[in-house]
């Protein structure tokens, strides 16, 4: 019997789902290992949208002045349980995490937060991705560095953790949601009507 055999029917629905997504050209997409407590099953998936401007140009690796290609990285992950926890209301549950590097002014914008919150709300809303129980937090992120990494420069990253319950395995639209919003911290086009994209930092 094979391992996909094993497999219940309604996680391997989601998981011909996902594979039917359209990704975005500008992100790059790729399965990783899925964390083996949080489900029974899971499945996870990577994310990052590079610069153009820095492929093939810059310090090399391992310079402590080396400024970062990606404008946004993010993890998706699928999970589902036949007997979920009730906060869940649903077999399944996304969980996913996305972090961007923003301008430092951009750091004392009180709404910042809610802001990307709202990326989510929108970029389901956009793509019908029915969804229960959705939550999340918004992290701000300073990072300075001292001694022999100290000719690095200060930066301000953003970062969103957030969960919700998929109403069916048909979770394709979900996944292209995600991707969309990923996109958006990276501050690429297009965006949601009345939506303006996060500053890119400078090099």
């Amino acid at each position: 019997m094979t391992a996909l055999a094993q497999l219940p029917a309604d996680f391997l629905s989601a998981l011909r789902s996902l594979r039917a997504a359209v990704g975005r050209p500008e992100l790059r997409l790729q399965e990783i290992p899925a964390p083996a407590r949080l489900a029974p099953y899971a499945v996870a998936l990577e994310a990052e949208v590079l610069d153009p401007a820095s492929r093939g140009e810059g310090p090399g690796e391992g310079s402590d002045t080396a400024v970062s290609p990606e404008l946004a990285t993010g993890r998706f992950i699928l999970l589902h349980d036949p007997e979920p926890p009730a906060v869940w209301q649903g077999t399944f549950r996304i969980v996913t995490y996305i972090r961007a590097r923003l301008e430092p002014e951009m750091a004392e914008d009180a709404l910042l937060g809610s802001v990307a919150w709202t990326w989510l709300v929108e970029a389901l809303e956009k793509h019908a991705a029915d969804y229960a129980a959705a939550g999340g937090t918004a992290t701000r992120v300073l990072s300075e560095s001292f001694g022999t990494l100290e000719g690095r420069r200060e930066s301000i990253d953003i970062e969103l953790r957030a969960s919700w319950t998929p109403q069916s395995p048909a979770v394709r639209n979900h996944l292209e949601a995600w991707s969309d919003m990923v996109c958006t911290f990276a501050g690429l086009p297009p965006l949601p009507d009345g939506v303006s994209p996060l500053p890119r930092r400078r090099d």
